[in-house]
């Protein structure tokens, strides 16, 4: 009977009557102040970026950190769950930029940072209410009367303060170092936004012809996927453990033959050569290349110091290319690290907007990445290339405006995380991970191979970088401020309401204690991320106040977000809670997959296969939606969503009722109750 039972039109609307009962009788407040004075079970709930509006995912992440938090309120747990916004940084700048019609840093002080800075502040809840009305229809429960919020001056000081107790550890430095560098912001990125930006590109490539001094018909052969930074090579580097060949090749015709002598990795001879005929002439050991003088590849700018030799690198691999790669310092990490280690000098032809200098003078102001194919162009006339192609290579973007990042030489601030590795490792075996994949794979590898954390960014909305410095350049004093109070007790005519962030907090100086002279703030603001790796204390207004509360619920005992946060709020969670509090903040992580389209396909708008979220509990109900995302495979896996599949959800759901009625009703007569 009841298989042909047809679904109630009123599901969406029962639910609604649901929810507002539970508003007009306060029954969330409730639910928040039940069992008071009995043991916590903390949950920490990720920030999202209010400025942005929700799309399905949020939904799944919503749904998964819903259930067990309430489950845990069942159990006799006190349970906080304290909403939060992420309220710094490029996503919110972007949106200004887009809003005022104007474009990167110059045009940004053109317009004035005072204004820019109040049109970002203004502009970080513009989608709060979608936020509201998303979480309130699809049932989650969370406090979103009282929430954390980045930019207030107390969870900023919470920052200052956690930046003040690294500075004294000793993790905190300025360092000179070949970074991803986004030239659309004007700002480095850290190694982790970089990992979130990477996409599969077709780009130019080239075999340039190296000749080598002393020999009249000799080249040494190397491969770059990054033609643009051939003006600016100073070396190239072999790996001394492998076998090297010179050999006679006919780049002519059978007829006309045309013989040049090229050195190369033996072992990918035959890829590089393809269908050109040659013989071997020699194999060598690498060892033997090293201090082989050649003649620089392009004349631009003036170089001075060693430089245009053959050196050594570990990293050098057979995997690809000639077995012998160019180095250009400016422009690489390990680039700039081999080069220092050989003493090779120091070139760098682009400016901060990615364009080429002035001293390059075929492409001089021409964003470097456009000039590819003009520069083999270039090779080409003067018998300095080899071969050119297209290759296809994962390449890093900036992780918000979507700009082909570069690796630049910049001046940065640090945390030393490479001091902490084995700590974070160890902290993060700890970790209940779901699945426990991550912990030994995507995660831990991460932290095996963790680099320092470049924190501060060349922009204007964010918490600013709390470091003073004389201005005496023969003082060089340094100072770190960790709180409002210190910064008053420290600083010149500090306002009483002072706003900590630019361009107010740019005005405060401080008096040098070594010299009497002024001190100067830096003028970065740091990494938005560190905001929300800061939220569990930050939260809490800590150490200043609630010292109890955050010793309390330090730390979570669950946390859960989709798996592209174990390069974000996963990493920074665990790098800050390791540096100050020497554990990871959190002891439990369901790690969500991502949400696919019915086909299995990646959700765009490109493809416009997005759902709308709203649209999606509007039609079928948020019961529905919240039973497929619980029971269609297990959170860690990709979910395939779509309006049809939950109506075939929620048909089961209802089907699934029936049947428990029945059943109870059929008990019922047979024992005649």
């Amino acid at each position: 009977m009841y298989n042909k039972v047809e679904l109630p039109e009123g599901f969406v609307g029962m639910e609604r009557k649901i929810a507002k009962t539970w508003k007009e009788k306060n029954i969330i407040k409730k639910n928040f102040a039940m069992n008071q004075g009995k043991r916590y079970f903390t949950f920490y709930d990720g920030p999202p970026t209010a400025n942005g509006k929700p799309h399905v995912g949020h939904i799944e992440t919503r749904v998964m950190k819903d259930i067990i938090p309430r489950y845990k309120v069942m159990k006799g747990y006190q349970v906080i769950r304290k909403a939060g916004w992420d309220t710094h940084g490029l996503p919110v700048e972007l949106e200004i930029e887009k809003k005022l019609g104007i474009s990167g840093k110059q045009q940004i002080e053109e317009y004035g940072v005072e204004k820019f800075v109040k049109e970002c502040k203004e502009s970080v809840f513009n989608y709060v209410h979608m936020w509201e009305e998303m979480t309130n229809k699809v049932g989650y429960w969370v406090d979103m009367e009282n929430p954390y919020v980045t930019y207030h001056n107390d969870y900023i000081e919470s920052v200052w303060w956690a930046l003040k107790q690294m500075w004294d550890k000793g993790l905190l430095y300025e360092g000179h170092k070949v970074m991803p560098y986004c030239p659309r912001c004007g700002t480095a990125l850290s190694s982790h936004e970089v990992a979130q930006g990477y996409k599969d590109v077709k780009d130019l490539t080239c075999i340039a012809k190296f000749k080598v001094i002393g020999e009249e018909n000799t080249y040494i052969l190397a491969w770059t996927t990054t033609p643009w930074t051939l003006p600016s090579n100073l070396a190239l580097c072999v790996n001394k453990s492998y076998e090297y060949a010179k050999i006679k090749a006919n780049i002519g015709t059978d007829d006309e033959p045309k013989y040049e002598e090229y050195i190369l990795a033996k072992d990918l001879i035959d890829v590089v050569l393809r269908e050109t005929p040659y013989e071997v002439l020699k194999t060598f050991k690498g060892e033997e290349l090293l201090g082989t003088k050649y003649e620089r590849l392009m004349p631009f700018g003036n170089v001075e110091g060693k430089a245009f030799e053959v050196i050594h690198g570990d990293y050098v691999t057979l995997t690809d290319g000639t077995g012998i790669v160019h180095i250009a310092p400016a422009y690489g990490e390990d680039d700039s690290l081999v080069a220092k280690q050989n003493g090779i000098t120091f070139i760098n032809l682009v400016d901060k907007e990615g364009k080429f200098v002035s001293e390059v003078t075929p492409w001089s102001g021409r964003f470097v990445r456009d000039c590819n194919e003009d520069i083999c162009k270039w090779l080409a006339s003067e018998n300095k290339l080899f071969s050119k192609e297209k290759h296809m290579h994962s390449y890093p973007h900036c992780w918000r405006c979507d700009t082909p990042l570069l690796y630049y030489p910049k001046e940065s601030w640090f945390v030393a995380m490479s001091k902490l590795r084995d700590e974070l490792v160890e902290n993060n075996n700890k970790v209940n991970w779901y699945p426990d994949t991550i912990r030994t794979g995507r995660f831990g590898k991460f932290l095996e191979n963790v680099i320092d954390w470049g924190i501060s960014r060349d922009r204007y909305w964010g918490t600013p970088l709390p470091i003073w410095t004389c201005e005496d350049e023969n003082c060089g004093y340094q100072e770190c401020i960790g709180s409002i109070q210190e910064l008053k007790e420290k600083g010149i005519d500090v306002p009483e309401d002072i706003e900590l962030h630019k361009p107010y907090i740019d005005e405060v100086n401080l008096k040098c204690p070594k010299c009497g002279k002024k001190m100067k703030r830096a003028k970065e603001v740091i990494d938005c991320w560190f905001d929300s790796g800061s939220m569990p204390f930050a939260q809490w207004h800590y150490p200043f106040e609630n010292k109890e509360m955050f010793d309390n619920n330090f730390p979570a005992q669950f946390i859960s977000e989709a798996v592209d946060q174990t390069r974000g709020w996963f990493y920074t969670l665990t790098a800050v809670g390791t540096a100050l509090f020497g554990r990871t903040p959190f002891e439990n992580c369901i790690v969500l997959g991502h949400v696919l389209d019915e086909k299995g396909q990646k959700m765009s708008k490109s493809k416009g296969n997005g759902v709308d979220p709203m649209e999606l509990l509007d039609t079928v109900g948020a019961d529905a939606t919240r039973w497929h995302f619980y029971t269609c495979s297990a959170p860690w896996l990709p979910t395939r969503l779509g309006l049809k599949n939950v109506q075939e959800t929620r048909k089961r759901i209802f089907k699934y009722i029936m049947e428990c009625i029945f059943i109870l009703c059929s008990i019922c007569r047979n024992r005649s109750i």
